[in-house]
């Protein structure tokens, strides 16, 4: 049960991964550009990919998926960050698991540079109104909602302090985030689960392909 839950945050993650609340202030001194932090600016699709495993722990258990995407679109000065896809599969567990989302597009996040390099971060990330389903194959099905806003950690490719540095790519990183019990969740679904996971974040080189295959870097 706990592997759905891990799931439904991850959604929520989720591009998760690369995702912060908009702040229109701090909005105007974020630039996200095409590979470094000289390159042109850039608009358009993002795609986030998990690296290793996504982990979420509740006070029924805990569980792990090894593969999520997600895809959306950003504008380069960081706001508008909207997700359009997401999808959560190979998750371990005492039980199957089944993850879906809910109420796509998740609109309203955005990217926020972080000039002070809190914590060794490049940048602030939230996924606003996610909301995703997790039905665990015990007592017939039990099915649990989540959603809510969540908020993570952006780190550049070439910087050390990045989560994974087997990858080169920007990284969206979430820690222990906490995600909430929505309605139409079975009564035995905890009201809170904590997820951690590590998403690489892409865009596109020629616009509209659906190959991501541009590196991204956020700058002020």
């Amino acid at each position: 049960m706990a592997r759905f839950r891990q799931v439904a945050v991850l959604g929520t993650a989720a591009l998760a991964a690369f995702a912060l609340t908009a702040a229109p202030a701090s909005a105007a001194t974020t630039t996200i550009r095409a590979g470094s932090a000289t390159a042109d600016p850039y608009s358009g699709n993002v795609q986030a990919s998990l690296l290793g495993e996504a982990s979420v722990s509740a006070s029924i258990g805990s569980g792990s998926c090894s593969e999520s995407t997600m895809t959306g679109s950003i504008n380069s000065d960081g706001t508008g960050l909207a997700i359009a896809g997401a999808s959560f599969t190979e998750c371990t567990g005492t039980a199957g698991v089944t993850i879906t989302t809910l109420n796509l597009p998740w609109t309203g996040g955005g990217v926020v540079h972080d000039p002070a390099g809190t914590n060794g971060r490049d940048a602030t990330i939230t996924i606003a109104n996610f909301r995703v389903r997790a039905v665990v194959d015990l007592f017939g099905g039990i099915g649990c909602n989540f959603g809510g806003t969540l908020t993570a950690n952006g780190y550049n490719g070439d910087n050390p302090a990045r989560p994974d540095t087997s990858s080169g790519e920007a990284q969206v990183g979430v820690s222990n985030a906490t995600v909430n019990r929505q309605s139409g969740s079975h009564f035995l679904c905890p009201s809170t689960a904590q997820v951690t996971a590590t998403y690489a974040l892409q865009g596109e080189t020629t616009p509209g392909s659906g190959t991501y295959d541009q590196s991204l870097y956020v700058t002020s």
